[in-house]
């Protein structure tokens, strides 16, 4: 297949994973087919999401002390996103908080209540995220952003690869089947596009570091739900891209405070 051939394949599949994962306007025409093959365009959708709120913080930091600017980039996100993630996590919060059995952890984290748990992981998860972030040099926060986004959704889908979707219905069923070698393609060089820029105006260790934290984030709360529930469902992969991305840029932190 040509690059025009496999761009007008892959142009409705991206767009389907901006509706899919935003609340961002975007029209285009739905099959399962297309929506079982957007795994493949979760991080360059993390990218779009972390340059818009690039953009926004930009704006306020030119006026506004660095925690408020934070703030309201992040209002941004939670905006753009539809806060899916962060839903996520605090349903993943409560049910592998409060469910002594399999069964009844994943019947919490289906209730559409929020818990104690989820409550307090929420606070706990946004105040690291703006602490980070307003303690981060200003220079750094836009890739910041950007990768963080990018590489935390990517974390999301290597879940996907690896481990088995434990529900029979969701809203992780239609894509849990949809990884496959053009999704790894797609995803390496997303992110390597991500790391190009990121070395040619930040030093590379802080990008390390970063990649460190989100192993460790990832793997963190990865071995709490696989334990509990022998797989993910689709509130797992929202607290993978969270604590993923909170890990990303306390590595990022970490080097250069």
């Amino acid at each position: 297949m040509d690059l025009n051939g496999w761009v007008r394949k892959e142009w409705p599949i991206f767009l389907l994973a901006v509706q899919f994962l935003t609340r961002l306007p975007v029209v285009v025409d739905y099959t399962p087919e297309r929506l079982a093959a957007t795994p493949r365009w979760y991080a360059a959708v993390g990218v779009l999401v972390g340059a818009m709120v690039a953009v926004i913080w930009w704006g306020s930091a030119l006026f506004l002390p660095p925690v408020v600017a934070v703030m309201i980039s992040l209002a941004a996100s939670l905006l753009i996103t539809g806060a899916l993630h962060e839903d996520g996590f605090a349903d993943a919060c409560d049910g592998l908080g409060g469910g002594q059995t399999r069964e009844r952890a994943l019947e919490i984290m289906r209730d559409s209540r929020l818990g104690a748990y989820g409550v307090l992981g929420l606070g706990v998860m946004i105040g690291t995220k703006v602490a980070a972030l307003a303690a981060l040099p200003g220079f750094a926060v836009p890739l910041a952003l950007v990768a963080g986004h990018a590489a935390s959704r990517a974390s999301a889908v290597w879940v996907m690869a690896s481990s088995g979707y434990v529900r029979g219905q969701g809203a992780g069923r239609a894509v849990a089947d949809g990884v496959d070698a053009g999704t790894v393609a797609v995803t390496g060089w997303t992110l390597a596009a991500v790391a190009v820029v990121w070395v040619v105006w930040l030093p590379i260790v802080p990008l390390l570091a970063g990649a460190l934290g989100l192993i460790a984030g990832h793997y963190a709360i990865r071995r709490r739900f696989e334990v509990r529930l022998g797989g993910y469902s689709g509130d797992c992969l929202g607290a993978v891209q969270q604590c993923s991305e909170i890990g990303f840029l306390i590595g990022v932190l970490a080097v250069m405070q």
